[in-house]
């Protein structure tokens, strides 16, 4: 008699393989001294068969520990957005326990023997940091504290911050990026942090100031949209509505944003911003802001837009975005997977607030 058991347990493999190939995929846990460098950001970079929240982990672990181990520094693009993201998937690993202690480091060891690179490193490890802990423990971390209590110590007269203007939009080219981004990190503070004295006076200043400096670009409106999930009163009733109906009439046929939509940026390369095509920050970015701005997961423009996340990702497990100064090495692709991851989660969760 001819022996079929191993051509059917072959064949039995084969349909295993065919029917739950993502199952089958085992990354090993990325560290620091394991990690390696993730291929480069390219628009040519084939689409994945099928979304993968494991594939976007194992990418956002090797960017953001491959930039703390070659450029020992936070950069709002990588591991400072990895801070944001990666609890929405998993914070139980290691990359994640690394990252964060790596900031934690910067606030509690770098800034009293060397000082803060720029003001705008305060302000944004205060952010990170602050929404991690809401992420993660729900308690404000004494890191968290001490970056928050210490934000106040470098804000203006006017209310403002001093931020970098680096050419490099969205989130290091005007001054109202870094308002708004201390305005969510007070928002966002566990513990209550937002009625101490020094965030109350703070605030106070911070409302000053967006009071009389208007977004200059509708990214810029919609990350008041979202720190307005936090503090209502940034926004006006009127002013919400119409983000939201500026940020959907924006919506491409595909589902998608592109971020090159969301303000008028000039390049650095004498090139054209890419207006017609998705990309991962532009949807990632503009979902997130609208869920939390309270816009049901129901809502048409929520519905595509989550569809064209899930149709997107590349193989890599990164969401691709273009850069917006100049096409080299595009790192804000690594800020829009996070964007991306973050606001999947978002679509799983109640919206935050109805919609005025």
């Amino acid at each position: 008699m001819r022996n079929t058991i191993l051509p059917r347990v072959c064949f039995l493999c084969l349909v295993l393989f065919s029917c739950f190939p993502q199952a089958l995929i085992a990354y090993e846990d990325v560290t620091l001294e394991n990690v390696e460098s993730p291929v480069p950001n390219k628009a040519d970079e084939p689409v994945a068969r099928e979304m993968s929240l494991e594939k976007a982990a194992h990418f956002l672990d090797s960017a953001a520990l491959t930039w703390q181990k070659e450029r020992k520094c936070f950069t709002c693009h990588t591991n400072f957005a990895y801070l944001y993201a990666r609890p929405a998937i998993s914070a139980k690993v290691t990359a994640h326990q690394q990252v964060r202690a790596f900031a934690e480091e910067l606030v509690q060891t770098r800034w009293p023997d060397q000082g803060p690179r720029w003001d705008a490193e305060i302000v944004a490890a205060a952010a990170a940091l602050a929404f991690n802990d809401s992420a993660t423990s729900g308690k404000l971390q004494e890191a968290s504290r001490t970056a928050l209590d210490r934000m106040w110590t470098v804000q203006q007269e006017d209310g403002g911050f001093s931020w970098l203007k680096c050419d490099w939009p969205p989130m290091e080219s005007d001054d109202h990026y870094g308002v708004t981004l201390a305005a969510i990190a007070v928002g966002v503070a566990p513990d209550n942090y937002a009625s101490t004295p020094a965030a109350e006076k703070g605030m106070q200043g911070i409302r000053r100031w967006l009071n009389a400096n208007a977004p200059p670009t509708l990214h810029h409106q919609a990350m008041l949209l979202w720190a307005n999930s936090y503090t209502p009163d940034l926004l006006s009733p009127e002013q919400k509505s119409a983000t939201i109906q500026q940020l959907t009439a924006l919506q491409k046929s595909d589902g998608g944003w592109a971020l090159a939509t969301l303000g008028n940026w000039e390049r650095g390369d004498d090139l054209q911003q890419d207006t017609e095509h998705s990309d991962g920050y532009g949807t990632g970015f503009v979902l997130y802001a609208l869920r939390r701005a309270g816009v049901e997961l129901s809502h048409d423009a929520v519905q595509r837009g989550v569809k064209w996340l899930k149709s997107n990702q590349r193989e890599s497990g990164r969401w691709y975005t273009r850069s917006l100064f100049k096409d080299n090495h595009h790192f804000i692709s690594h800020a829009g997977t996070a964007m991306a991851v973050m606001a999947l989660k978002q679509c799983e969760e109640p919206a935050v607030g109805r919609v005025d």
